[in-house]
């Protein structure tokens, strides 16, 4: 089993940055790939980011991709994801997942509780 807990949220300006923090503990082993999902009100989730603990491959949804940087620290099972050039359409809940290499988009069987990304004109 895995737990997963989402940091690093907050009210931020437009063209500011912030970055979110996924910190892992329990049994990770066999969780190959860690993803960043949001959703936003009213809306569907949506994929953000995702990456391969071992390789450290990465890959980005279009929208982010640029802006948004996604990385691991093995040796603290933590996932970081450094977000730049935020505008308001980033605005969303934010949340960490973790599970099987089947595919960047999923499926995600461990998720965190979300952190709220706010994200003002």
């Amino acid at each position: 089993q895995v737990q997963l807990v989402e940091s690093g949220g907050g009210l931020v300006q437009a063209g500011g940055s912030l970055r979110l923090s996924c910190a892992a503990s329990g049994r990770t082993f066999g969780t190959y790939l860690t993803g960043w999902f949001r959703q936003a009100p009213g809306k569907e989730r949506e994929f953000v980011a995702a990456i391969r603990w071992s390789g450290g491959n990465t890959y980005y949804a279009d929208s982010v991709k640029g802006r948004f940087t996604i990385s691991r620290d093995n040796a603290r099972n933590t996932v970081y994801l450094q977000m730049n050039s935020l505008n308001p359409e980033d605005t969303a809940v934010y949340y960490c997942a973790a599970g099987p290499d089947r595919g960047w988009f999923g499926p995600y069987g461990y998720w965190g509780q979300g952190t709220q990304v706010t994200v003002s004109s």
